[in-house]
């Protein structure tokens, strides 16, 4: 027992090591120009995609994803399309840039209400090919209803679905920068640079290999869902995420 206590200690103080590290830029988007967001940098998820949400997410639609005055912006609206009584976008970088490790981190300002759902994620590249959850799932940022409070959760296959979480309080109503920084050994979440969970992957501990392979970026604002539950007469629509930039540094 106390060989593998030592073991145990010697693997988390490995992963929870407080190195200096160096980040070099390698992607962003900054914004920086008008219009529908860069197709060079992102596509669209269209329809109704994942838990039970009630929006339908558009593509090409400068109603529901705009980039203007510097930031994207992400419009979740209520009204009736297709057959939808609401509407969205979700923004992917899925086949266009994916990244294996690194600082990954977006400056936001967030919608708040009953049934709001906004996310800044990271799917595994393979997906189309092992599904979910083998691909692999690191969620950044996520924040439901009217909470002051940031989700920040990772979702992989041992064998079934198992997850490892964390949450912070958070005023989601202002801008704040939300990022990961992954590495060989941990993915660690930051709220403004300050870290406050942290989950071991070193030699694919607990079968995490799936984070030892290329994640794609999503920023969407969900409407419902299993989690938050549907919208009442108190939410507000039209409403927005703002996204100021996305970047993405390695070692």
């Amino acid at each position: 027992m106390m060989k593998k206590l030592l073991i145990l200690f010697l693997v988390l103080t490995a992963c929870n090591q407080g190195k200096e590290t160096s980040w070099k830029l390698v992607w962003s988007d900054e914004f920086n120009y008008s219009g529908l967001p860069d197709p060079a940098n992102w596509g669209n998820e269209v329809g109704f995609v994942r838990n039970n949400e009630l929006q339908f997410y558009t593509s090409g639609r400068l109603e529901n994803s705009v980039v203007q005055n510097g930031n994207l912006l992400i419009i979740g609206r209520k009204e009736q399309f297709d057959s939808a009584g609401y509407t969205s976008a979700s923004l992917t970088t899925d086949g266009k840039h994916s990244w294996t490790y690194g600082k990954i981190e977006a400056r936001m300002k967030l919608p708040k209400g009953q049934g709001i759902w906004p996310a800044f994620w990271m799917l595994g590249q393979d997906i189309h090919q092992v599904g979910w959850p083998r691909c692999g799932e690191i969620d950044i940022m996520e924040h439901i209803n009217n909470e002051d409070i940031l989700y920040g959760t990772l979702h992989w296959d041992n064998g079934k679905h198992v997850s490892s979480g964390s949450k912070i309080p958070c005023t989601v109503t202002k801008f704040h920068n939300y990022g990961v920084e992954w590495d060989r050994d941990s993915i660690k979440w930051l709220l403004d640079g300050v870290r406050y969970h942290s989950v071991c992957i070193k030699d694919s501990i607990d079968s995490t290999s799936e984070f030892h392979k290329p994640q794609y970026i999503i920023l969407n604002l969900a409407i419902g869902g299993d989690w938050p539950k549907n919208p009442d007469e108190s939410t507000q629509f039209p409403d927005t995420v703002y996204v100021d930039y996305v970047r993405t540094y390695q070692k």
